[in-house]
């Protein structure tokens, strides 16, 4: 059927950043600012939507994954090491740390209807429920198929996605006052958390997930056209999520957000105890997606960069996302806060992203690489605009870190 050449990775991408992490930012976006910092998640859905279509672009003209092209083009010298060395600590071992998140925040998400065990062993205490969605995330992946994989996602993201809207909807927000939220006003105060609302949003392993996914479902240069809808569609989606999100923040009314109760707390007032399982679901179902995509995501890396195959059922992609998947499971068990992790996790993406969105900024103007795919001189001046933007944002978000 012809419209299945317009869906393509793209709710894998959309299922990647809507995560434990972005549901936590975001209801602390809105329960510190309101709809103040809307303009922010708009601007995060742009800049995501032009650097994944770039990295689509890489992956659709090269036929190899992101990884594989920077390798390759780096072939010499310091800047080869430094760069591999930068990749696999800012998407291996970040991945391994966010996988701790996603899987404690999926847990969270259950803990709303089923009761915590915790079982000691040894100097850790291991959650069952963490060791269930651990278990559950690897048997998806270990199916060794992209198509049900794909499928999986696509059904989680649906329900997850109608879950915070219908929530949000239902919170009754005032529709004026949301509409003036997407007035740009940075400063001292919110800054901090707006980079972490685009840290959460233009994820830099999903940008070489994408690229290398792309290259398994497109191959001819006219599919361009496919990926461009199929990229859009699902980051302006997963941007619509992430701002029904920050509305259930403000109308929420919670003072803090230090746990799931949290969360549903405020809203469950005014809606009833459906509030909190549908809070539930889709903080369960934002934990599950990510928890499959990082494993995923951190191996397809990992294989492109020693020129390994990614496909699903070969051992090194196995091994590699048994991994992931195991260091989160352990990760997750030394007893750190979830929310506290993800929200730390989140603005260290914010910080790292100039560094990823300028290889391929440098890649996509290569013209013995891209041949005519080469960005146009407009596209050029709108990259490097946001990227200016995601740098300046990124160094004063760290600076009030460090500071």
């Amino acid at each position: 059927m012809t419209w299945k050449k317009y869906i393509g990775p793209g709710p894998v991408i959309a299922a990647a950043f809507i995560g434990p992490g972005t549901v936590t930012v975001c209801t602390m976006a809105g329960v510190n600012f309101g709809f103040e910092l809307l303009w922010a998640m708009l601007l995060s859905i742009l800049v995501t939507i032009v650097f994944q279509e770039m990295s689509a672009r890489i992956g659709l003209f090269t036929q190899k994954g992101l990884a594989t092209v920077l390798s390759e083009k780096l072939q010499k010298g310091i800047l080869r090491y430094f760069s591999i060395a930068l990749i696999l600590a800012a998407i291996v071992l970040g991945n391994a740390a966010y996988e701790a998140g996603n899987i404690s925040g999926a847990a969270l998400g259950l803990e709303a209807v089923v009761e915590t065990k915790i079982v000691p062993l040894g100097h850790l205490k291991v959650n069952l429920i963490n060791l269930l969605i651990g278990v559950l995330a690897m048997v998806l992946l270990l199916t060794g198929s992209f198509k049900t994989i794909g499928n999986v996602l696509t059904g989680l993201v649906i329900g997850m996605s109608l879950a915070f809207i219908v929530t949000a909807v239902l919170s009754k927000p005032d529709w004026m006052e949301l509409l003036q939220g997407f007035i740009p006003n940075a400063n001292g105060e919110n800054i901090f958390t707006v980079v972490a609302l685009i840290g959460t949003t233009v994820v830099p392993y999903n940008l070489f997930l994408h690229a290398d996914l792309v290259a398994k479902k497109w191959q001819r240069p006219e599919d361009i056209c496919y990926i461009r809808f199929d990229t859009i569609l699902a980051v302006t989606l997963g941007g619509i999520v992430s701002m029904a999100i920050m509305v259930v923040g403000k109308q929420g009314g919670a003072l803090e957000v230090s746990q799931f109760s949290d969360l549903a707390k405020g809203i469950e007032v005014l809606m009833g105890t459906g509030a909190k399982y549908l809070m539930a679901f889709g903080l369960f179902a934002a934990g599950l997606t990510s928890a499959m995509t990082a494993p995923l995501a951190a191996a397809i890396v990992i294989a492109n960069l020693f020129s390994w195959s990614s496909d699903l059922k070969s051992k090194n992609m196995r091994i590699s996302m048994a991994g992931i998947l195991l260091l989160g499971l352990v990760f997750s068990s030394f007893g750190i806060k979830p929310l506290l992790l993800i929200s730390t996790a989140q603005v260290a993406n914010g910080a790292l992203l100039p560094l990823v969105s300028g290889y391929i900024l440098w890649l996509v103007n290569r013209k013995s690489l891209m041949g005519n795919a080469t960005n146009s001189p407009w596209m050029n001046i709108l990259a490097v605009g946001l990227w200016l933007v995601t740098l300046v944002l990124g160094g004063m978000g760290v600076w009030k870190v460090l500071g």
